[in-house]
Protein backbone atom coordinates (compact mmCIF):
# COMPACT_ATOMS: atom_id res chain seq x y z
CA UNK A 1 0.00 0.00 0.00
CA UNK A 2 1.11 3.40 -1.14
CA UNK A 3 2.61 5.62 1.65
CA UNK A 4 -0.40 8.17 2.78
CA UNK A 5 -2.92 5.68 1.58
CA UNK A 6 -5.88 4.80 4.35
CA UNK A 7 -7.56 1.46 4.68
CA UNK A 8 -11.46 1.57 3.48
CA UNK A 9 -13.77 -0.38 5.31
CA UNK A 10 -13.88 -2.86 2.60
CA UNK A 11 -10.40 -3.61 3.06
CA UNK A 12 -11.49 -4.09 6.89
CA UNK A 13 -13.75 -6.38 5.81
CA UNK A 14 -11.52 -8.17 3.28
CA UNK A 15 -8.92 -7.92 6.17
CA UNK A 16 -11.55 -9.70 8.93
CA UNK A 17 -13.07 -11.75 6.66
CA UNK A 18 -9.43 -13.78 5.44
CA UNK A 19 -8.72 -14.27 9.23
CA UNK A 20 -11.95 -15.67 9.87
CA UNK A 21 -10.77 -17.99 6.91
CA UNK A 22 -7.84 -18.83 8.64
CA UNK A 23 -9.67 -19.83 11.49
CA UNK A 24 -11.67 -22.48 9.63
CA UNK A 25 -9.20 -23.38 7.05
CA UNK A 26 -7.26 -24.32 10.54
CA UNK A 27 -9.74 -26.83 12.46
CA UNK A 28 -8.84 -29.11 9.17
CA UNK A 29 -5.88 -31.31 10.34
CA UNK A 30 -4.29 -31.31 7.07
CA UNK A 31 -3.81 -27.63 6.85
CA UNK A 32 -2.89 -27.48 10.55
CA UNK A 33 -0.21 -29.55 10.84
CA UNK A 34 1.67 -27.56 7.75
CA UNK A 35 1.90 -24.47 10.47
CA UNK A 36 0.07 -21.07 9.68
CA UNK A 37 2.54 -19.53 7.16
CA UNK A 38 2.90 -22.33 5.28
CA UNK A 39 -1.30 -22.57 4.98
CA UNK A 40 -1.99 -19.12 4.09
CA UNK A 41 0.97 -19.16 1.80
CA UNK A 42 -0.29 -22.46 -0.22
CA UNK A 43 -4.48 -21.11 0.32
CA UNK A 44 -3.90 -17.33 -0.57
CA UNK A 45 -2.35 -18.72 -4.24
CA UNK A 46 -5.90 -19.68 -4.94
CA UNK A 47 -8.88 -17.92 -3.61
CA UNK A 48 -11.60 -19.53 -2.25
CA UNK A 49 -14.26 -20.30 -4.63
CA UNK A 50 -18.44 -19.67 -4.01
CA UNK A 51 -20.83 -22.24 -5.32
CA UNK A 52 -24.55 -22.07 -5.96
CA UNK A 53 -26.26 -24.64 -4.39
CA UNK A 54 -26.28 -27.72 -6.83
CA UNK A 55 -23.12 -26.71 -8.49
CA UNK A 56 -20.65 -29.09 -9.42
CA UNK A 57 -17.18 -28.91 -7.74
CA UNK A 58 -15.49 -31.33 -9.37
CA UNK A 59 -16.94 -34.72 -11.55
CA UNK A 60 -16.56 -38.08 -10.88
CA UNK A 61 -13.46 -39.46 -13.46
CA UNK A 62 -11.71 -35.89 -12.99
CA UNK A 63 -8.33 -36.24 -12.41
CA UNK A 64 -7.21 -35.28 -9.06
CA UNK A 65 -4.99 -32.34 -9.27
CA UNK A 66 -6.51 -31.04 -5.38
CA UNK A 67 -7.83 -31.17 -2.31
CA UNK A 68 -10.53 -28.66 -0.61
CA UNK A 69 -12.00 -27.35 2.00
CA UNK A 70 -14.68 -26.12 3.08
CA UNK A 71 -15.16 -22.28 4.40
CA UNK A 72 -18.98 -21.88 4.10
CA UNK A 73 -22.22 -24.08 3.80
CA UNK A 74 -22.36 -27.68 2.95
CA UNK A 75 -20.98 -30.06 0.28
CA UNK A 76 -21.98 -33.37 -0.37
CA UNK A 77 -19.21 -36.54 -1.83
CA UNK A 78 -21.48 -38.83 -4.10
CA UNK A 79 -20.77 -41.81 -6.85
CA UNK A 80 -22.94 -42.15 -9.46
CA UNK A 81 -24.53 -45.69 -10.35
CA UNK A 82 -24.93 -47.44 -13.72
CA UNK A 83 -28.42 -46.89 -13.80
CA UNK A 84 -28.19 -43.14 -13.13
CA UNK A 85 -28.96 -43.19 -9.26
CA UNK A 86 -26.54 -41.11 -6.62
CA UNK A 87 -25.17 -42.63 -3.85
CA UNK A 88 -24.02 -40.29 -1.19
CA UNK A 89 -20.67 -40.78 0.30
CA UNK A 90 -20.74 -38.58 3.10
CA UNK A 91 -21.56 -34.62 3.52
CA UNK A 92 -18.81 -32.20 4.56
CA UNK A 93 -19.30 -28.78 6.95
CA UNK A 94 -17.02 -25.68 7.57
CA UNK A 95 -13.69 -27.05 8.48
CA UNK A 96 -14.05 -29.97 7.17
CA UNK A 97 -11.95 -31.23 4.07
CA UNK A 98 -11.80 -33.67 1.44
CA UNK A 99 -10.14 -35.47 -1.53
CA UNK A 100 -6.92 -35.54 0.03
CA UNK A 101 -6.35 -39.52 -0.62
CA UNK A 102 -6.91 -38.90 -4.10
CA UNK A 103 -4.90 -35.94 -4.70
CA UNK A 104 -1.85 -37.35 -3.00
CA UNK A 105 -2.35 -40.73 -4.87
CA UNK A 106 -3.16 -39.11 -8.49
CA UNK A 107 -5.52 -40.29 -11.00
CA UNK A 108 -8.55 -39.35 -10.91
CA UNK A 109 -11.62 -38.64 -8.10
CA UNK A 110 -13.58 -42.11 -7.29
CA UNK A 111 -16.85 -39.85 -6.62
CA UNK A 112 -18.34 -36.28 -7.10
CA UNK A 113 -18.56 -33.40 -5.05
CA UNK A 114 -20.96 -30.89 -5.27
CA UNK A 115 -22.48 -27.78 -2.73
CA UNK A 116 -25.82 -28.61 -1.20
CA UNK A 117 -25.66 -24.95 -0.20
CA UNK A 118 -24.69 -21.90 -0.77
CA UNK A 119 -21.28 -22.38 -0.30
CA UNK A 120 -17.16 -21.19 -0.53
CA UNK A 121 -14.70 -24.12 -0.75
CA UNK A 122 -10.67 -23.41 -0.60
CA UNK A 123 -9.21 -25.42 -3.60
CA UNK A 124 -5.28 -26.69 -2.10
CA UNK A 125 -3.05 -27.46 -5.11
CA UNK A 126 -1.56 -30.78 -5.10
CA UNK A 127 1.68 -29.33 -7.23
CA UNK A 128 2.08 -26.66 -4.99
CA UNK A 129 1.96 -28.59 -1.66
CA UNK A 130 4.39 -31.31 -3.18
CA UNK A 131 6.82 -29.17 -3.97
CA UNK A 132 6.75 -28.19 0.00
CA UNK A 133 6.74 -31.76 0.79
CA UNK A 134 9.62 -32.25 -0.91
CA UNK A 135 11.37 -29.09 0.49
CA UNK A 136 10.47 -29.96 3.98
CA UNK A 137 10.47 -33.96 4.38
CA UNK A 138 9.02 -33.07 8.08
CA UNK A 139 6.20 -31.68 7.08
CA UNK A 140 5.18 -35.36 5.14
CA UNK A 141 5.25 -36.87 8.35
CA UNK A 142 3.42 -34.08 10.31
CA UNK A 143 0.99 -34.45 7.95
CA UNK A 144 0.59 -38.48 8.07
CA UNK A 145 -0.09 -37.64 12.23
CA UNK A 146 -2.96 -35.50 11.22
CA UNK A 147 -4.19 -37.65 8.63
CA UNK A 148 -3.94 -40.68 11.68
CA UNK A 149 -6.65 -38.31 13.76
CA UNK A 150 -8.55 -37.44 11.37
CA UNK A 151 -8.85 -41.26 10.75
CA UNK A 152 -9.09 -41.78 14.11
CA UNK A 153 -12.70 -39.40 14.51
CA UNK A 154 -13.74 -41.03 11.30
CA UNK A 155 -13.46 -44.35 13.60
CA UNK A 156 -15.71 -42.91 16.32
CA UNK A 157 -18.39 -41.82 14.02
CA UNK A 158 -18.56 -45.14 12.60
CA UNK A 159 -19.12 -46.29 16.02
CA UNK A 160 -21.43 -43.54 16.79
CA UNK A 161 -23.82 -45.00 13.74
CA UNK A 162 -23.54 -48.15 15.59
CA UNK A 163 -24.09 -47.37 19.28
CA UNK A 164 -26.53 -44.65 19.07
CA UNK A 165 -29.94 -44.78 18.59
CA UNK A 166 -32.01 -43.19 15.15
CA UNK A 167 -33.40 -40.43 17.87
CA UNK A 168 -30.05 -39.98 19.13
CA UNK A 169 -27.99 -39.50 16.15
CA UNK A 170 -30.77 -36.74 14.58
CA UNK A 171 -29.92 -34.80 18.12
CA UNK A 172 -26.11 -35.25 17.74
CA UNK A 173 -26.58 -33.80 14.58
CA UNK A 174 -28.62 -31.05 16.05
CA UNK A 175 -26.29 -30.41 18.77
CA UNK A 176 -23.26 -29.79 16.27
CA UNK A 177 -25.64 -27.04 14.89
CA UNK A 178 -26.29 -25.38 18.67
CA UNK A 179 -23.37 -22.96 20.18
CA UNK A 180 -25.23 -22.63 23.31
CA UNK A 181 -24.71 -25.53 26.47
CA UNK A 182 -28.18 -24.64 27.90
CA UNK A 183 -31.51 -23.01 27.16
CA UNK A 184 -33.83 -22.58 24.50
CA UNK A 185 -32.17 -23.03 20.91
CA UNK A 186 -33.49 -22.32 17.16
CA UNK A 187 -31.75 -23.79 14.52
CA UNK A 188 -32.42 -24.04 10.58
CA UNK A 189 -31.88 -27.52 9.39
CA UNK A 190 -28.60 -27.09 6.87
CA UNK A 191 -30.12 -28.92 3.76
CA UNK A 192 -32.66 -31.28 2.46
CA UNK A 193 -33.84 -33.91 4.82
CA UNK A 194 -33.03 -36.78 2.90
CA UNK A 195 -29.49 -36.04 2.68
CA UNK A 196 -29.34 -36.01 6.65
CA UNK A 197 -30.86 -38.71 6.82
CA UNK A 198 -28.02 -40.59 4.19
CA UNK A 199 -25.04 -38.28 6.13
CA UNK A 200 -26.91 -40.25 9.50
CA UNK A 201 -27.14 -43.93 8.31
CA UNK A 202 -30.52 -43.92 8.03
CA UNK A 203 -33.45 -44.26 4.83
CA UNK A 204 -35.86 -40.94 4.82
CA UNK A 205 -38.90 -42.81 6.39
CA UNK A 206 -36.72 -44.18 9.34
CA UNK A 207 -35.40 -40.36 9.74
CA UNK A 208 -38.98 -38.94 10.03
CA UNK A 209 -40.10 -41.71 12.40
CA UNK A 210 -36.79 -40.85 15.14
CA UNK A 211 -37.63 -37.11 14.20
CA UNK A 212 -40.88 -37.40 15.72
CA UNK A 213 -39.46 -39.35 18.46
CA UNK A 214 -37.61 -36.36 19.50
CA UNK A 215 -40.55 -34.47 20.76
CA UNK A 216 -40.29 -36.93 24.06
CA UNK A 217 -37.19 -34.57 24.46
CA UNK A 218 -38.37 -31.41 24.08
CA UNK A 219 -38.09 -30.92 20.35
CA UNK A 220 -40.10 -29.58 17.92
CA UNK A 221 -39.95 -29.24 13.86
CA UNK A 222 -41.57 -26.64 11.77
CA UNK A 223 -40.70 -27.52 8.11
CA UNK A 224 -37.01 -26.84 8.00
CA UNK A 225 -37.30 -25.26 11.76
CA UNK A 226 -35.85 -27.05 14.85
CA UNK A 227 -36.76 -25.65 18.19
CA UNK A 228 -34.76 -27.43 21.50
CA UNK A 229 -36.79 -26.46 24.80
CA UNK A 230 -33.34 -27.35 26.92
CA UNK A 231 -30.04 -27.74 24.90
CA UNK A 232 -28.53 -29.52 28.29
CA UNK A 233 -31.58 -32.00 28.28
CA UNK A 234 -31.28 -33.14 24.75
CA UNK A 235 -27.14 -33.34 25.13
CA UNK A 236 -27.89 -35.94 28.45
CA UNK A 237 -30.18 -37.41 25.92
CA UNK A 238 -27.58 -38.10 23.87
CA UNK A 239 -25.31 -39.26 26.81
CA UNK A 240 -22.48 -36.73 25.72
CA UNK A 241 -21.38 -33.45 27.56
CA UNK A 242 -22.62 -30.37 26.60
CA UNK A 243 -20.23 -27.62 24.73
CA UNK A 244 -19.44 -24.80 27.23
CA UNK A 245 -21.16 -21.66 25.86
CA UNK A 246 -18.44 -19.36 23.97
CA UNK A 247 -16.83 -16.69 25.88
Amino acid sequence: MEQGSKLTPADDKAGACAMDDNAILSRSPLLRAMGADLMRSIVQSRPARRYARGESIFQQGDPAESFFVVIEGWVKLYRERENGDQVVVTIFAAGESFAEAAMFLGGRYPASAEAVSPARVARIDGSALRREIIAQPQLAFDMLAAASQHLKKLVLQIEQLKTQSAPQRIAEFFLDQITTASGAAVIALPYEKALIANRLGMKPESFSRALSKLSEVGVTVYRDTIRVKDVAHLASFCERSPKPDPI
